[in-house]
């Protein structure tokens, strides 16, 4: 006969550590509520609201407890697997952008591909690789047949080549010549004017201004024209902003090769004299920047000469010497001195 008593015993024990086992009151109790996309539940071994997605292994777990609530979860990742035998284990292409005329959108063949290096690599023959280059040439033509789409190609180009703007920055103003495009204002104006008067407009709302002398000298276009342009695009789409000079701070600043505590005496400068618009206002940006520029370098030990920062600025010495008086004036009537 065999004796169960040890194992009534135990199961007895189990049964009383059972009933003594207190869950924590979820109405009592405050527990951490860190909740996943598909779970958003207490714990119905522990009470708790923790939970961890394990990607690897496609689980939900319990932190508290250990409890699998989920197996086989999908993942909404995106998928690299690689089915080809090269190493590229991306699923697209580029993104759509504005600074082509296609915006991206059309296939082309690259001309990296039938040079000799490259035809040996593709194993393509002489008579193969002439016969591709023909198909790219009529490919290259094909999707520049309206002349809308030659002057996007044309205008593109001059962004990208002389800009000098960020890639965000050349997408706006890709965006914008576009849109003066389709509503028609580049029809009879010049490409290249229209586009520098686009750039200039860009940066200046990006507050990353511009001077109409660099960027005309740029796109070698005429000053005057570029500065109708300005005024004409920007009074068509209502892009009108007041150029403060604080923004050319930092540019001018970088190309006199200051030290970097000139700026935080700029900006005390500047802070004095900002609520005093009659001061500052109807002048031109460049020539106020350059003339707090010219103050603080002295205050911080690193002076320049006038002819140095109106060179950088493109203003002239007889207008530098104008602002000082007046930014004088107001310095002192406010009781700030400053280092002659």
């Amino acid at each position: 006969m065999t004796n169960t008593e040890p194992k009534d015993a135990k199961k007895t024990q189990d049964i009383n550590q059972r009933d003594n086992f207190q869950r924590p009151s979820i109405g009592n109790s405050r527990p951490s509520r860190r909740i996943t996309a598909g779970q958003n539940r207490p714990c119905d071994e522990c009470g708790q609201t923790d939970w961890t997605d394990d990607i690897n292994r496609g689980e939900v777990i319990c932190n508290s407890c250990g409890l699998v609530v989920e197996e086989n979860v999908v993942d909404p990742g995106a998928e690299w697997t690689n089915y080809d035998s090269n190493n590229d284990r991306s699923r697209v292409g580029s993104p759509t952008t504005y600074t082509l005329a296609d915006r991206g959108l059309n296939t082309s063949i690259s001309a990296s591909d039938l040079t000799s290096s490259g035809a040996s690599r593709n194993g393509m023959n002489a008579r193969g690789r002439r016969d591709w280059r023909r198909r790219r040439v009529i490919d290259e033509r094909s999707k520049t047949r309206q002349s809308r789409a030659r002057n996007l190609v044309k205008a593109n180009q001059f962004i990208r080549d002389k800009s000098e703007l960020p890639k965000p920055l050349q997408e706006e103003t890709a965006r914008l010549y576009r849109r003066l495009s389709h509503e028609g204002y580049v029809t009879g104006r010049s490409i290249a004017g229209v586009t520098a008067a686009c750039t200039y407009l860009v940066a200046r709302e990006e507050n990353l201004p511009r001077r109409i002398p660099e960027i005309a000298n740029n796109f070698q276009v005429d000053e005057k024209e570029l500065s109708r342009l300005i005024r004409q695009i920007s009074r068509k789409l209502n892009m009108h902003k007041i150029t403060k000079p604080s923004e050319y701070f930092h540019k001018f600043v970088s190309d006199l090769e200051l030290p970097p505590k000139t700026l935080s005496n700029l900006d005390f400068l500047w802070g004095a004299i900002k609520p005093h618009e009659e001061v500052w206002q109807g002048k031109k940006p460049m020539g106020v920047a350059a003339t707090l520029i010219y103050m603080a370098a002295k205050e911080v030990g690193s002076p320049r000469t006038q002819a140095e920062i109106c060179k950088i600025a493109g203003v002239s010495e007889v207008t530098m010497r104008g602002l000082i008086k007046l930014i004088d004036g107001l310095l002192n009537r406010l009781g700030i001195q400053r280092v002659n």
